[in-house]
């Protein structure tokens, strides 16, 4: 075989599958595509996934949603990872089925950062330092002395062990010298929450959403801040807790977009530049900013990704002090 012969040979074998995977993007989607929500219906994963799904129809064709909750997002997040790589499963993932399985277990069911590849974030949620009405505290400092003129009397409800609300709640702790605020794990924040309306636990650290704005605003709760970097679009009047005196204490959920690793790139690409489009029209973004969410309308797989990896290397200390492991 002559030399220029098998120069050519060669090429075609290198040019082969990026022409193929182009090929293959160029005609996906042709079928329906699957969106694991890896919770129960009826939470903040759900309030967000299923709009997105019909805001993404007429970019993307129809997404069939579906809840597989379990192993708090563990189990939902492990059927996508082990998906075939096609583009035709993709995960609503985050902070909670990343956090978790990177430092929360001792065997995790898949490695997030290699087994899911990141698409683009949807929107951030962030979270609020609540407490019941009765507890004689207008602002956070206020709180703050008074749980420290009470040691040992006062406690905190949360959404479950190694929760995001858990965590958030100890870092709270940790930065405001309360070590003997309780913490009492429940099944989720809307019991949680339920409990503190009642009196049964002083404080609560549940995500912000629409109700629980709703809440505040009835004089059923009392927000004392949130915890994102910059006070929320949906109630501006509400404090973050950096403004309050605690620089450090930001706690956010992102909720976005994964697919199975080795998912073609032009296909992760199309899935992001759809979602970027969606997050464009103004009627959506009212629509996450009423639901207690924050748009994150410049989202990339390389932000998204970033984003991730500092969210776990900022909660590893955390968990490493209140030594918890869920498994």
């Amino acid at each position: 075989m002559r030399r220029r012969d098998v120069l050519a040979l060669g090429l075609a074998a290198v040019s082969a599958p990026l022409f193929m995977q182009r090929a293959f993007a160029q005609k996906y989607p042709d079928r329906p595509i699957r969106l694991i929500i890896p919770f129960p219906p009826g939470g903040g994963y759900d309030a967000v996934g299923r709009p997105w799904a019909e805001r993404i129809k007429p970019l993307l064709g129809t997404i069939v949603v579906e809840n597989q909750g379990g192993g708090g997002s563990s189990l939902g997040a492990a059927a996508a990872a082990r998906a075939r790589p096609d583009g035709y499963t993709i995960l609503l993932g985050g902070s909670s089925t990343h956090i978790t399985e990177a430092i929360l277990k001792n065997r995790p069911l898949y490695d997030p950062m290699k087994d899911l590849e990141p698409i683009s974030n949807i929107a951030v949620a962030a979270f609020a330092l609540v407490i019941n009405p009765a507890v004689p505290a207008k602002t956070l400092q206020e709180f703050i002395d008074y749980a420290k003129a009470n040691r040992g009397k006062l406690s905190y409800g949360h959404a479950g062990v190694g929760s995001l609300n858990h965590l958030t709640g100890e870092l709270f702790k940790s930065l405001a010298d309360l070590p003997d605020l309780v913490q009492v794990p429940y099944r989720g924040s809307g019991p949680a929450t339920s409990d503190t309306i009642a009196g049964q636990v002083a404080m609560v650290t549940p995500a912000v959403t629409s109700q629980l704005i709703e809440f505040h605003n009835g004089g059923k709760l009392r927000i004392l801040a949130v915890t994102s970097p910059a006070r929320l679009i949906a109630a501006p009047e509400i404090p973050t807790a950096i403004e309050t005196g605690l620089p450090g204490m930001v706690s956010q959920q992102l909720i976005g977009l994964f697919a199975p690793a080795k998912t073609p790139a032009a296909i992760i690409d199309q899935i992001g530049q759809a979602n970027r489009k969606a997050l464009a029209e103004p009627a959506y973004q009212k629509l996450l900013i009423d639901s207690g969410f924050e748009p994150d309308i410049g989202s990339t797989s390389a932000k998204f990704r970033q984003v991730l990896t500092d969210d776990i290397a900022k909660w590893a200390p955390v968990v490493k002090a209140i030594g918890v492991k869920i498994d």
